[in-house]
């Protein structure tokens, strides 16, 4: 049956630093290398080896994908970097300490801004520090200058659709793993498992921990698990 694997990238460096990351690029730490690594050696191990790989613009996600590969002994397979994979955009948000924000906004008003569905946190101003609109990889792209989940979903479930859809359905024994980050994968976990607006602001996705769902021909989901626990 086709497979959708689903990994969200390792500890980052902002990850262990506590801040807002967004769109802004940070690199893994060396616990999110390993994290990384061990997801690949669980796929060779379990003999769940993706034929095709999808992931985002970002250097955590794509250095994830590399070292999980790797690890698994694929690292040779097609890949595919779209920018529609990215994480969530946090707006002005970005590079901010989360518990000091909390301090400064009020817990309750950073809880909206990071888990409501269709509410987004503050504008990032143009020309601003981590403005990324000059950035080369985002050439062509009107880079968001903050985003909702319930915008990440607008873009992540299109790309799927278009784009990941036709190579699981190139035959009944298609692997595809998409290494991504919290916000796009909670969009396609969402589609997928079928969740409330209202739950899915609730759902945390580990780091590093493989998601794999089998599916149907049609591509109806027929089980969904981590890999670690089967």
């Amino acid at each position: 049956m086709p497979r959708l694997i689903l990994v969200r990238h390792g500890q980052s460096q902002w990850n262990l630093e506590n801040r807002f990351t967004g769109w802004w690029d940070v690199d893994l730490t060396e616990k999110g290398e390993a994290e990384a690594r061990a997801a690949g050696a669980l796929l060779k191990e379990k003999g769940i080896l993706p034929t095709v790989a999808f992931t985002s613009l970002q250097t955590r996600a794509i250095k994830t994908l590399h070292f999980a590969l790797e690890a698994a002994g694929i690292l040779w397979i097609p890949e595919t970097k779209d920018w529609r994979l990215n994480e969530r955009h946090y707006g002005g948000l970005t590079g901010l300490d989360k518990a000091e924000t909390a301090a400064k906004h009020g817990e309750d008003q950073v809880k909206i801004w990071r888990r409501s569905f269709d509410t987004p946190p503050p504008v990032l101003e143009r020309g601003s520090e981590f403005d990324l609109s000059s950035d080369p990889r985002y050439a062509g792209i009107d880079v968001p200058q903050t985003e909702s989940l319930k915008d990440t979903i607008a873009r992540v479930l299109p790309y799927y659709q278009s784009s990941i859809v036709p190579h699981l359905r190139t035959s009944s024994d298609a692997t595809v793993i998409v290494s991504a980050h919290g916000n796009s994968l909670r969009a396609l976990v969402k589609h997928l498992s079928n969740i409330s607006d209202e739950e899915i602001t609730g759902l945390e996705i580990p780091t590093g921990q493989p998601i794999v769902y089998d599916l149907d021909t049609d591509l109806n989901v027929v089980d969904r698990y981590y890999l670690s626990e089967r």
